[in-house]
């Protein structure tokens, strides 16, 4: 039973991820199948909201836990279907459940070929993840540069606990998502005309700045500690 347990979440990220290829689905996470399909998805919503709000979250779960390329795009989509506050909301619970499936996927038997995966970055990460794992992962979430997938595989291959984690990334992703929605409340004259967004605004310095300064703020505690340990109490 304890084997079948540990590679349940295996079993459920394969799943979906030959589900999501066989469907087809990773070829619908671009702009271009998001303009085609704006009105159709803005009925679907405005006729069951709260089975489409459901559906949203599930698909970027899936997205997430499978590292299917394309989160951007579903964020986006997001504040265009169900506005910004919302939007985020959504896309918050969708990729930490997908953050979340990863992580307990890397603690399976799926672990020694994520670790893989990682690579070289791993081993830049994992002093840091197994001293302060929380607030490591806090400030790696607000820096928008650094790859989403390797922040779920990274603390779940050194041994870092499921709790710190989950709380970890569901504060840390807020602000990202909250850009990137509002950036899709205001696209769909933007999709009309077949373009693509402007996704290069989380990288102007009105809104990276102010997330390098949350993860500095967030990495204090940690480096406290660090001074604290190798200076003596104060």
């Amino acid at each position: 039973m304890n084997q079948v347990r540990r590679l349940l979440p295996l079993i459920v990220i394969l799943a979906v991820l030959a589900l999501a290829y066989a469907m087809g689905w990773h070829q619908a996470l671009s702009w271009e199948a998001l303009g085609a399909r704006r009105a159709s998805l803005q009925q679907a919503v405005a006729d069951q909201p709260v089975l489409a709000a459901l559906a949203y979250v599930g698909i970027y779960a899936a997205a997430v836990a499978v590292s299917i390329p394309g989160a951007v795009v579903i964020t986006v989509s997001g504040g265009l279907l169900f506005g910004t506050v919302l939007g985020t909301v959504l896309a918050v619970a969708g990729a930490g459940i997908g953050a979340v499936l990863l992580f307990l996927a890397a603690r399976s038997a799926l672990g020694p070929l994520l670790a893989t995966r990682a690579g070289p970055l791993l081993d830049r990460l994992r002093p840091g993840l197994e001293r302060d794992g929380f607030n490591y992962v806090l400030a790696l979430r607000l820096i928008p540069v650094v790859p989403f997938w390797l922040v779920n595989l990274a603390p779940a291959l050194v041994g870092m606990r499921l709790a710190p984690f989950a709380l970890a990334t569901l504060i840390g992703i807020i602000p990202g998502a909250a850009v990137f929605a509002s950036v899709g409340a205001g696209i769909g004259h933007v999709l009309d005309a077949g373009g693509t967004p402007d996704l290069g605004i989380i990288l102007a310095p009105p809104v990276l700045l102010p997330l390098l300064a949350l993860a500095a703020l967030s990495l204090m505690p940690a480096l406290w500690k660090r001074w604290k340990d190798r200076h003596g109490s104060v």
